[in-house]
């Protein structure tokens, strides 16, 4: 059994300009102290309804970001391997569906 040695085929990566990557952290820093003001919602005994209101957005946060994230997978690196016929990213992709609707 060959084991895996981060091979290129096994890990790939997706080189993100430094406004790409402050976007993102910044879209990252705003969910972290959103579910921060959560924990401490919890400490302070909020109202459960207030708590819940406050995990909706945490949710529509994360959703956002990730369909972001998801153009310019389809838009950049998907794009890139069908232009090098690298036809398996069609399955890669209806994988990456798949999960992301489970």
């Amino acid at each position: 059994m060959n084991e895996c040695k981060n091979c290129h085929e096994c890990v790939r990566k997706k080189t993100r300009t430094e406004e790409e990557k402050k976007r993102i952290n910044k879209r990252l820093n705003i969910i972290e102290g959103q579910i921060k003001g959560v924990r401490q919602m919890i400490t302070d005994e909020r109202y459960c309804a207030d708590i819940l209101i406050q995990i909706s957005a945490i949710d529509k946060s994360l959703k956002s970001l990730g369909t972001e994230l998801l153009k310019n997978h389809l838009s950049t690196c998907v794009v890139e391997d069908i232009k090098n016929d690298k036809l398996e990213v069609i399955d890669e992709i209806v994988s990456l569906f798949e999960k992301m609707n489970r």
